[in-house]
């Protein structure tokens, strides 16, 4: 089947699960490209989007299926995933526990958060039981406070997590058996809302520097609500990056956000070289950018060309 005939194919689906799963290689494009395979090779799962970055040494696969597929597809990623990558040779910036790092699901169409909870449920037992690798609930699937937050599940990492998961109670997975994989780790799995991964790249190779704005706008150390931050060196372009997870973008707008990183900035004399979002990001977002850069008056997103034309397609095919 073409891409084109799939993509209307999973619209014609009334109920739509969006899946982000993250994997940790980022360099070694034939992986992500078997990875990806395994997903396409699910009837109803569409691929829409891939992005890897060397630096992170990790990948973003986006795709979107029926509730009965979804997991399916995930899953068959997951087995991929532990077949290619060995967490025992990985480096890279970003912090990481599994060769599949996380799996969110994603209410998109007539699909309840209740229901991707259960989803991840059922992937998290499947990833246990069919491919030995143990996993954690989080986010709205998390069956304990403290796992909500992604950044406290991953903590210490894959190394820190292998050698406490046995004698810690506080680290047992929510599957499997308290023991890591031994080379693809331990997976996140979870349900959650739309999110926006959204970088800003700063004209400087001082990674305190990036890691002292981090600390000033994330909100778990009192900045922004709904954003979580880290620092990171690109070291292919001598600069360091501010990475965010925009966790509630109508909460905390991308501008926001932006706008703070570059007041901070100033403080070490350091300028914004660039921005960036990683993956799929909604229209609304870009529209309140747009609305407070602009500084429009009266504006409303009917205006925009693509939603009036689309709203008169709809009329013309009813």
């Amino acid at each position: 089947m073409h891409a084109l005939s799939e993509s209307v194919s999973i619209l014609t689906v009334r109920k739509i699960v969006e899946c982000i799963p993250n994997f940790s290689e980022g360099g070694r494009i034939e992986v992500i490209d078997q990875i990806v395979a395994a997903i396409k090779s699910v009837p109803g799962a569409v691929l829409l989007d891939r992005e890897s970055d060397p630096n992170h040494n990790r990948s973003v696969v986006t795709f979107v299926a029926s509730p009965e597929r979804v997991v399916d597809a995930a899953v068959a990623a997951a087995k991929k995933a532990a077949e290619l990558i060995d967490l025992n040779k990985h480096t890279g910036e970003h912090p990481r526990m599994g060769s599949t790092d996380v799996i969110p699901f994603v209410p998109i169409s007539d699909v309840t958060m209740d229901e991707c909870v259960a989803l991840a449920r059922s992937c998290g037992e499947r990833m246990s039981s069919e491919l030995g690798i143990p996993v954690y609930l989080y986010e709205k699937a998390a069956t304990r406070p403290e796992r909500e937050n992604l950044a406290t599940v991953r903590k210490g990492q894959f190394e820190g997590i292998r050698d406490d998961i046995a004698n810690n109670e506080a680290r047992r997975p929510d599957f499997g058996e308290p023991r890591v994989h031994p080379t693809a780790g331990i997976t996140a799995v979870g349900a959650r809302p739309p999110l926006i991964a959204y970088n800003v790249n700063l004209g400087t190779s001082d990674i305190e520097i990036a890691n002292k704005i981090a600390r000033a706008v994330r909100h778990q150390s009192g900045g922004l609500r709904y954003v979580k931050a880290l620092g990171f060196e690109l070291k292919d372009r001598g600069i360091v990056q501010v990475s965010m997870n925009m966790v509630n973008y109508e909460g905390t707008p991308l501008f926001r956000a932006f706008e703070m990183i570059k007041r901070e900035a100033e403080r070490y004399g350091v300028a914004i070289v660039g921005s960036e979002i990683v993956g799929l990001v909604p229209q609304h977002a870009l529209n309140m950018v747009a609305d407070f850069y602009l500084q429009l008056e009266k504006f409303s997103e009917d205006q925009i060309l693509e939603h009036r034309l689309a709203a008169a397609m709809e009329e013309v095919e009813a």
